[in-house]
């Protein structure tokens, strides 16, 4: 195994290097800036980039954002969205915004989200993925003949069907005004959505549709249902004012419906089966105490 070890300096060296690609981008084609070009850049570019950041998204049609688009994020042409046009001097009065690709011979013209099946693109109805077709608008498949335009069937965790989804680029003033968080003023190139780390999750795993925070007081102190996660019930103080039933016996029990790491299918069915057994023969003979002397039990 090989161990890096870094000159003195080297450390904040890397650290400013870092810092360098995500203010420029791809902005220096390849070669990096001079200090007094890079001076120059951050004067011209910085303010413009704070006043007129657009935000990118991928929304259902209830209006979650299921992806937030960042600067690694792939486009339909195969680029990433850092890639693509996300600097203007004056946002265009036009909706919706296309964000072209800057990359050479590339036939994009508005950045679009495709989202992925597993780590593999999505597929077409035509069969074929969705890299197998045109980036030009109309998006042909490349593959076949048949196909009049890239159409997947694919559904998203938000339970509604990948084409029925739409990329969003908007302005600050526009996401604000729905409720949609903004985050803070930074100086980096291509953010698209990306405001924090709840950012970095799909929209149906926040903790509410658009991740602009923490759940309000009600969503904390609801009382824990049979929805919830098991741990969560197992954790859960049965009341004392309710009749018990067999489903009902206290955290002991509650915390054996979970399976324990070193079970497996069988091993727990069999345990929960015989944890019922014991509870039915209790419950069978505590009845049988309270019957009056002489009494058969029916």
């Amino acid at each position: 195994m090989e161990r890096l070890t870094l000159p003195p300096g080297g450390a904040a060296a890397v650290d400013e290097y870092l810092e360098y690609r995500r203010i420029v981008g791809e902005d220096d084609g390849g070669k990096l800036f001079t200090p007094e070009e890079y001076e120059e850049y951050k004067k011209k570019v910085l303010p413009m980039r704070l006043q007129n950041r657009l935000f990118v998204s991928w929304r259902s049609p209830t209006g979650v954002d299921c992806k937030l688009v960042g600067p690694e994020t792939l486009c339909f042409c195969t680029h990433r969205y850092k890639q693509h046009k996300t600097d203007f001097e004056k946002i265009p009065q036009q909706r919706p915004i296309a964000l072209p690709c800057r990359v050479p011979s590339c036939q994009c013209k508005a950045y679009r989200y495709v989202p992925l099946n597993g780590t593999q693109p999505v597929r077409c109805r035509c069969k074929h993925f969705a890299d197998q077709h045109s980036a030009a608008p109309g998006f042909t498949c490349n593959a076949c003949s048949k196909c009049s335009g890239f159409h997947s069937c694919f559904t998203c965790g938000c339970s509604q069907p990948a084409c029925a989804h739409d990329t969003v680029v908007e302005t600050w003033q526009e996401r604000l005004a729905q409720g949609k968080p903004v985050g803070q003023d930074v100086p980096y190139a291509a953010m698209g959505g990306l405001t924090g780390f709840s950012s970095l999750a799909e929209g149906y795993m926040r903790l509410d549709d658009s991740g602009i925070g923490a759940p309000s007081v009600e969503a904390l102190e609801a009382p824990v249902s049979a929805m919830d996660h098991p741990f969560l019930r197992a954790l859960q103080t049965p009341s004392t004012s309710a009749p018990q039933t067999l489903t009902d016996v206290g955290p002991s029990t509650q915390i054996s419906s979970v399976m324990k790491p070193e079970e497996d299918d069988m091993a727990y069915f069999e345990r929960r089966f015989q944890e019922r057994l014991k509870m039915e023969k209790a419950a069978k003979q505590e009845g049988k105490a309270l019957l009056p002397p002489g009494t058969k039990p029916s």
